[in-house]
């Protein structure tokens, strides 16, 4: 019998996903660098040309100071084909401060200054977003502004998390278990979108509201999640 010809060795392995690092000093850099790396995450520098470089290469995921320059970048991310749904950390003070730039649906915060135990634990809740594995990860994280009607209240709160059957969110007010409500918030390309709910769970200052499954609404939120986790 003839032996079996050779066949030229190809790889199977998937192109490592990669973040942007954007402004950070070399003491937050070096963090982060093997932050990411622990999940086999890139991470490339970037300095002034950074809102040009994310218009024309493929970046998983960018990590930027918010403040001066940090608007340009993310209307760069957004409005590129290659990265409009990158995953967008944000670097500042608190969640509150996110909000200013909620139209570009900021993802997740790492406190300033970086601690590393905390930087760690946020890497990891998320990085099956930057790697792709959407399908493990049934909750998009993204915050945005969102307006509660219930109980005979309007509150202002944040998003934290979301998906097809619910979100929670952070605010300064407490709803009781039970109590029925009405959600109101926008995400990047979806409009204002108003969905009922109930209060299904409490934590101090969180909240868990589950859709009403009746609420047609809430169609409107699955095609831009399952938009999202297809890009």
């Amino acid at each position: 019998m003839d032996k079996a010809f050779a066949l030229a060795p190809f790889s199977t392995r998937k192109a490592a996903a990669r973040t942007a690092l954007v402004g950070m000093d070399e003491q937050s850099r070096a963090l982060l660098t093997e932050g990411f790396r622990q999940f086999g995450i890139e991470t490339v520098a970037m300095s002034e040309n950074a809102a040009e470089r994310l218009k024309k290469e493929k970046f998983e995921a960018c990590v930027l100071t918010l403040g001066d320059g940090a608007e340009s970048v993310m209307e760069a991310a957004r409005s590129s084909p290659s990265n409009s749904r990158c995953i967008l950390y944000g670097v500042g003070g608190n969640a509150q401060e996110a909000m200013h730039y909620s139209k570009y649906g900021i993802n997740a915060m790492f406190h300033a200054p970086l601690e590393r135990p905390a930087a760690l634990k946020l890497i990891r809740a998320t990085r099956m977003l930057v790697l792709h594995e959407f399908r493990r990860y049934v909750r998009i994280p993204v915050m945005t502004e969102v307006s509660i009607v219930g109980d005979g209240r309007r509150v202002s709160a944040s998003s934290i998390e979301m998906s097809t059957g619910g979100m929670s969110v952070k605010s300064h007010e407490d709803f009781s278990i039970g109590v029925n409500v009405e959600i109101s918030f926008s995400l990047m390309t979806l409009p204002r979108l108003n969905v009922r709910g109930v209060v299904s769970w409490r934590k101090p200052k969180v909240l868990g509201v589950r859709f009403d499954p009746a609420d047609d609404r809430r169609q409107k939120l699955k095609v831009w999640i399952d938009s999202y986790l297809e890009n």
